[in-house]
């Protein structure tokens, strides 16, 4: 065909592909014209609007209970038995995830809508741990991250989870919620969360020079590591870290960190070069990305078509990768 040949059949593809996406969720389409499409500011706004009144972000602030929760606890639903995570998965329900997906769709935290919703949290929920006040977290690290980043985004004081976690930064970079039975060594699920969390935290208040030190140093442990290697072998640690899901929860994969060091803004490390080969890899040739682990237990509705299904949401994520490590 030659290169303009190529060349024209690739720009084809995109186009298709930014108009399936912008046939999506408005929590698709506004992050498809601010990351993608370069739409004007009043664009991407009024579609960003759309997520607290339309679709999965509507319908999200609509399951809330009258108690302020939702599914009537914080991590885990009233009446949850630990038995069920071995036949079902852990339910994503409760507050937490909850607000973990309204975050993802990037819902406006200033919707006077989404405020009352947080107001209500703050206000009433506990955590199952010792009954804390959401905002304020419990102990595990992989929890307290993910909070770290909701308080942060929906404008809560979360500057004691912060100092915790900071203090709770293990000698190799990373974070483990098993640190507390014992563990030295770090976590890729833990060390994520935090990640996201002090990121998110940094661009609320501008963080501090010792949780911007905190930051760099866990990026550090993931980036020595190739994202998915380990570091005394070059051995892969675990082959879900190849598997793309959304959402994510708590669960670590090459996707996710992508995503993170993006949202970051540095200038791409070149240790994320082999991520960035197993990423493009997996385009199909119609220029989308499939999902591939949708992690087990009980939803409030679905989002996608489902495993070996093109997924929106992973292509837009993986497209604005994509984006930034070319530039």
């Amino acid at each position: 065909m030659g290169a303009a040949g190529d060349i024209i059949v690739s720009y084809a593809r995109s186009m298709a592909v930014l108009a399936w996406l912008l046939e999506g969720d408005p929590a698709i389409r506004w992050q498809t014209l601010r990351d993608l499409a370069a739409a004007p500011p009043e664009a991407v706004a009024a579609e960003r609007a759309k997520v607290a009144s339309e679709g999965w972000g509507a319908r999200l602030l609509a399951l809330q209970g009258e108690d302020g929760q939702w599914a009537g606890g914080a991590c885990f639903p009233a009446g949850f038995k630990w038995a069920e995570m071995e036949t079902e998965g852990q339910p994503w329900t409760s507050t937490l995830p909850t607000l973990q997906l309204l975050r993802d769709l990037g819902i406006d935290p200033r919707n006077e809508r989404v405020r009352t919703a947080v107001a209500k949290v703050a206000e009433h929920c506990r955590w199952e741990h010792a009954g804390q006040a959401f905002f304020a977290g419990e102990v595990e690290p992989c929890i307290n991250g993910r909070t770290v980043a909701l308080g942060a985004y929906f404008g809560q004081d979360v500057e004691g989870i912060v100092s915790r976690l900071l203090d709770e930064q293990l000698e190799d970079g990373g974070w483990n919620c098993e640190a507390e039975n014992g563990s030295v060594r770090s976590s890729f699920h833990s060390t994520i969360d935090v990640l996201e969390g002090l990121l998110e935290h940094e661009r609320a208040t501008g963080g501090s020079p010792r949780s911007i030190a905190a930051r760099r140093r866990g990026e550090e442990y993931v980036l020595e590591r190739r994202l998915f290697r380990r570091k005394s072998s070059g051995e892969l640690v675990d082959p879900a870290y190849l598997l793309f899901s959304f959402p994510v929860w708590w669960h670590y994969d090459v996707l996710r960190a992508l995503d993170h060091f993006r949202e970051a803004g540095d200038r791409p490390d070149r240790r994320l070069d082999e991520a960035v080969q197993l990423l493009r890899s997996k385009r199909r040739p119609d220029g989308a990305w499939l999902l591939e682990n949708t992690h087990r237990g009980k939803v409030h509705f679905t989002l996608e078509d489902g495993d070996g299904r093109p997924s929106r949401w992973n292509t837009l994520r993986a497209l604005r990768v994509l984006r930034w490590y070319e530039r």
